[in-house]
C-alpha cells in the first residue's frame, strides 16, 4: 500500500484491514508509522542509518492523526511508531486493550501556547478563547501548564488527562475549545490563544520562541518508539533505537525543530 494511500485514507483502510498489509517478518526488514511533517523527516535519517549501519531497510509509513498509527500497530500492519509520549500511549493502551511497550525514546517536543492577537500573556483578556488540544493527554498537559503558570487552578495538577470540568477555579473566565491536535494551526486566528504540539507548530510556521507560554526542557512527556510487547528486544527494532538516538539525527531535528526538539534518551 502506498505511502499516499495511508496518509490519505488510513482511518478508513485501517477498518478494512488494508493498511499497509502484514508487517515484515524478514529479519534485515521493518515497517515503521511516523506522524506527516518534521518528525517523518527526522526519522527519515535515521533510515538512512540503519541502512548504512545494519543493512536494515526501514519503510516509513505516514499517518496524519494520532489514533491510526496505533491501531495499525496494533492489528501487525506495522512493526513499530514513533509519534507519541507515554501517558497518551498509556491512554491508549487502558482504552483499548492495546499490548504495547517501549522500545526507546526520542524527542521530547515542548507544548507551547501561541496567539495571533495577543505578544504576552499578561495582555490575554478574561474571557479568552483558549483552544486545547482534545486527545486524551495533550489537553491534560496543556491545563496542567496553565495552572502552574497561575492562570486557572485544577482539582488535581498532577491528573495527566485533565480536562475542563476538572478546573476548580477559572478566576479569569476562560473559555475552551477542545479541538484534534493536528487543527489547531487552523483554527489560530479564531481564538485568542491555542496550544499546539511542537510536531504541528514548526509546519505551520509557528517558533516554540513566539509561544506565550511553554514547557522547558524538563517535560515528562517525552516521545517513544512504540512496538507491540515482545517485540522490544528484537534485533531489528533495536537496531532502529540505535540508528534514532544518533547524532544525525539531533542535528537533523535541529535544523527542523531550531530548538523545539530536545533528546529524550539522554
Amino acid at each position: 500500500m502506498k505511502h499516499a494511500i495511508a496518509k490519505t485514507l488510513g482511518t478508513t483502510l485501517l477498518g478494512l484491514g488494508l493498511v499497509g498489509g502484514p508487517a515484515s517478518a524478514a529479519a534485515d526488514q521493518i515497517k515503521v508509522g511516523t506522524v506527516a511533517g518534521p518528525e517523518t523527516d527526522v526519522m527519515q535519517v535515521a533510515k538512512q542509518i540503519a541502512k548504512d549501519k545494519y543493512g536494515l531497510d526501514v519503510e516509513i509509513i505516514e499517518f496524519t492523526d494520532y489514533v491510526t498509527p496505533n491501531a495499525a500497530l496494533a492489528d501487525g500492519s506495522l512493526d513499530a511508531n514513533a509519534y507519541q509520549h507515554e501517558p497518551y500511549m498509556k491512554s491508549m493502551v487502558r482504552d483499548r486493550g492495546y499490548d504495547f511497550a517501549i522500545a526507546g525514546r526520542t524527542f521530547v517536543y515542548p507544548i507551547g501556547a501561541y496567539s495571533e492577537k495577543y505578544d504576552s500573556i499578561e495582555e490575554l483578556p478574561d474571557g479568552a478563547t483558549i483552544a486545547l488540544p482534545n486527545d486524551p493527554s495533550n489537553e491534560g498537559r496543556a491545563l496542567i501548564l496553565m495552572h502552574n503558570k497561575g492562570l486557572l487552578e485544577l482539582n488535581d495538577p498532577s491528573n495527566l488527562e485533565a480536562t475542563p470540568i476538572d478546573i476548580a477555579e477559572n478566576p479569569r473566565d476562560f473559555e475552551f475549545r477542545e479541538i484534534e491536535a493536528a487543527q489547531l494551526p487552523r483554527v489560530l486566528p479564531d481564538v485568542d490563544m491555542a496550544f499546539i504540539n511542537n510536531t504541528f507548530a514548526q509546519p505551520a510556521g509557528l517558533s516554540l520562541d513566539d509561544a506565550l507560554i511553554k514547557e522547558g526542557p524538563e517535560s515528562p512527556y517525552v516521545n517513544l518508539i512504540v512496538v507491540r510487547a515482545g517485540d522490544q528486544d528484537r534485533e531489528a527494532i533495536q537496531q532502529l533505537v540505535d540508528a534514532y538516538q544518533s547524532q544525525p539525527v539531533i542535528d537533523k531535528a535541529e535544523e527542523l525543530f531550531k530548538g523545539g526538539a530536545v533528546p529524550g534518551w539522554k
